[in-house]
């Protein structure tokens, strides 16, 4: 394994973007681990900017489906029951996201299904918040995004297809 420079720069960036979203979040009393779930799905693209639109609208649309889920299931609780209503609600979005995903992929997608799947649980905490949550995701992880974009361009960080050709 070779030292990178680069990438050792990299990670005190990415440390203090962590810390600084951190601190703005608690001062205005958000959710940071929207952005920082989107953050992550982009590390996780090997930081391929062209992945961005994919993972910043395929996350909303996890968040958006989170967000309309009371709406159905409470018109289908009425015909076959709050579980049952459920259940059929979960399926069809699930459903959704893998039969029309490579016809839509910008939309639907695996991160979608992150979100879908993340925001979903969270629903749990004190307090859930889906719109801000879908605002922190959007916001917060394009700045997160966008500025490690930057970042990598300033210190001359490998773009993801350099990476891919170092790796082989």
């Amino acid at each position: 394994m070779k030292f990178n420079r680069r990438r050792l720069i990299l990670g005190l960036y990415v440390l203090a973007f962590i810390v600084i979203t951190e601190l703005i979040a608690a001062r205005l009393e958000l959710p940071a681990w929207p952005a920082f779930v989107a953050w992550v799905l982009f590390f996780g693209e090997h930081m391929n900017p062209k992945r961005s639109p994919h993972i910043l609208i395929g996350s909303a649309v996890g968040i958006g489906l989170v967000m309309l889920a009371p709406l159905v299931i409470g018109a289908l609780a009425h015909l076959i029951g709050a579980e049952w209503a459920r259940l059929l609600y979960i399926l069809a979005a699930v459903y959704a996201i893998f039969a029309f995903g490579e016809m839509i992929p910008l939309l639907l997608n695996n991160y979608t299904f992150m979100f879908f799947t993340v925001a979903g649980l969270a629903l749990a905490v004190p307090h859930p918040n889906p719109p801000l949550w879908l605002l922190m995701e959007a916001a917060g992880g394009g700045l997160l995004i966008g500025a490690t974009i930057v970042v990598c361009r300033i210190i001359g960080a490998p773009g993801a297809a350099q990476a891919a050709e170092a790796a082989h």
